[in-house]
């Protein structure tokens, strides 16, 4: 499944999400990080040895949300995507999303670079989508 145009632009717009994995024995790890959007998938980095991949790598089930909080709650607003991860660690894949989050966040080659050495690209391929306060 892919995400809807509507959903994509709302992940990819946003500078940051929050993501749930859980590893084998189902303990949850929750954090947030930078995402790109592209073929209505989500992506984001993490080091090789990061909890993260860790986690993803024993367990692919994984949950991205992206919320906007306000006091009026009638502001509030948000997306949780349900889906399966899969870890690229090198090739055009890797390279092409690298080049994604270079180019939305240009702090990540200067302080964070991502090198198919030490670190994975993660794809979030979406299965379930829940909604609240978008149109």
């Amino acid at each position: 499944m892919k995400l809807k145009k509507s959903i994509a632009q709302w992940f990819d717009r946003e500078r940051i999400c929050r993501v749930a994995s859980a590893n084998s024995r189902g303990m949850p790890h929750l954090v947030p990080v930078c995402q790109v959007v592209a073929d209505g998938k989500i992506y984001y980095a993490s080091a090789s040895d990061g909890r993260k991949a860790l986690n993803l790598a024993e367990n692919p089930r994984v949950a991205v949300t992206v919320d906007l909080y306000s006091d009026d709650w009638t502001h509030i607003k948000g997306a949780m995507v349900q889906g399966m991860a899969r870890l690229y660690d090198r090739g055009p894949r890797f390279r092409k999303v690298r080049a994604l989050l270079y180019r939305k966040y240009p702090q990540y080659s200067r302080n964070a670079t991502l090198d198919e050495k030490d670190s994975v690209i993660i794809e979030v391929t979406p299965l379930h989508v829940f909604t609240w306060g978008l149109n």
